[in-house]
């Protein structure tokens, strides 16, 4: 970890951003000198469509060492349980359902491989729909990378430290930060600790943008300046290396004779960033009732329809609870989108009767009710309420308006079979 306890980066959701390793790199006036400066080449990088209206155009220029085309053909790689749409090999059910922590590798596997999809929804060639992965890996990328044509991919870290190498430079990711790979941005992960687990949401609509803050004003949840972007760092690497693509759900490799990594300077506002979630700045009740959870947002990504999401990617951090004569734990739920969640660390405070434990997730998806175990329910029902810290604990979900069906491997591996039963005592109290 020494290598990268000093990491540079640069900070501000989607600023455009100049960067570069080596002094002269960027040209000046142009995008795409006859000559770029030190032998390189321009290529630009788009993430939405050349017209899109300016404020939303996303793309950065690269001056690399050797253009991206410069690799052999591709053939299919086999991965069997990095899955993508269609969705098909398991029915979508209006269970609740809940799973234990992914199990440790038992051989050397890299993130690549150590991916294990859990759910999804929506197709990719549509850019419209959400895939989730869990990882778990026990050694870093040696010789290959990476890059996804179907979404941008958002890390949650939750055991270990992973550190991208990107294009653009390297970012480092401990437990409870999170790090966005743009669609078509090429990276390899390397472990600093032994094991290295968390969760993957894969997006294939529109990149993922900060939420709009309404009535909450200028200031609040995930601050534009908290949210970091590496600075130019390349590799100029030959050898027999391998890169692999997710290419239209399926997966993909070609020999490369370089490394991919080999960016010397850049510009634009189209690159992978990261965020510490513990940044949060929460927006909570100080009077009654428990608010929507819409107000734990940290990015959103947009569909068509005003105020539904493709995707929110949301967290529950530390805060203080204060509400008076209310209900503190989530209420119960039946919700028009579909939500899946994990936890990072800590005890949620609405499965205070076990389960739902660090390195696990659940999925309810449209409609099917869910809300606080009855231990849970017992204990906010009958408690003092004063303020309490809710310290410790950092949850979060990626929740989607479209139905999520499980993979078959997810109905098999760890899939807690007695999830409902957390609700069957829940007492009646009604009284005529």
């Amino acid at each position: 970890m020494a290598a990268y306890n000093h990491l540079k980066y640069q900070s501000g959701f989607g600023n455009e951003f100049a960067t570069e390793s080596i002094k002269g790199t960027l040209p000046m006036g142009q995008n795409s000198p006859q000559r770029p400066a030190h032998g390189l080449y321009a290529e630009q990088l788009s993430g939405t469509a050349f017209t899109v209206p300016q404020k939303s155009n996303q793309r950065s220029w690269l001056y690399r060492i050797r253009p991206s085309v410069a690799h052999r053909p591709f053939s299919a790689y086999k991965q069997p349980v990095f899955k993508s749409a269609p969705f098909d090999t398991s029915p979508a059910s209006p269970d609740q359902m809940r799973w234990d922590p992914l199990e440790k590798p038992n051989k050397k596997t890299d993130l690549i491989d150590g991916i294990v999809t859990m759910a999804g929804g929506g197709d990719p060639s549509s850019w419209a729909g959400i895939a989730v992965h869990r990882y778990a890996a026990n050694t870093s990328m040696k010789r290959r990378y990476f890059y996804n044509a179907d979404g941008e991919m958002l890390f949650v870290s939750a055991e270990g430290t992973l550190v991208f190498r990107t294009e653009m430079g390297i970012l480092s990711a401990k437990p409870g930060e999170i790090v966005v790979i743009p669609r078509g941005v090429k990276f390899a992960v390397d472990l600093i600790e032994g094991v290295a687990s968390g969760y993957i949401c894969e997006n294939y609509g529109a990149n993922f943008t900060l939420p709009d803050l309404g009535p909450i004003g200028a200031n609040g949840l995930a601050y534009p300046r908290d949210f970091l972007y590496p600075v130019a760092a390349y590799e100029d690497l030959t050898g027999d290396f391998e890169l692999l693509a997710k290419f239209d759900g399926g997966l993909w490799r070609a020999g490369i004779g370089h490394s991919p990594l080999d960016v010397v300077g850049w510009h634009g506002n189209y690159a992978p960033y990261k965020y510490d979630l513990s940044r949060f700045q929460a927006v909570n009740t100080v009077s009654f009732d428990h608010s929507d959870p819409s107000i734990f947002t940290v990015l959103t990504s947009p569909s068509g329809i005003p105020g539904v999401a493709n995707i929110d990617f949301v967290t529950f951090p530390e805060r203080w609870s204060v509400a008076e004569h209310t209900f503190r734990p989530p209420y119960f739920h039946r919700n028009i989108m579909s939500e899946f969640m994990g936890l990072l660390r800590g005890v949620y405070d609405a499965k205070e009767g076990g389960g739902f434990v660090p390195g696990g997730c659940s999925l309810h998806n449209c409609m099917s009710a869910h809300g606080p175990d009855a231990i849970s329910v017992e204990r906010a029902s009958n408690g003092k309420l004063e303020p309490v810290h809710m310290k410790g604990a950092i949850a979060f979900m990626f929740e989607s308006r479209f139905v999520m069906r499980p993979t078959a491997l997810a109905t098999k591996r760890g899939l807690q079979k007695d999830y409902h039963a957390c609700w069957q005592n829940i007492p009646k109290r009604f009284r005529d």
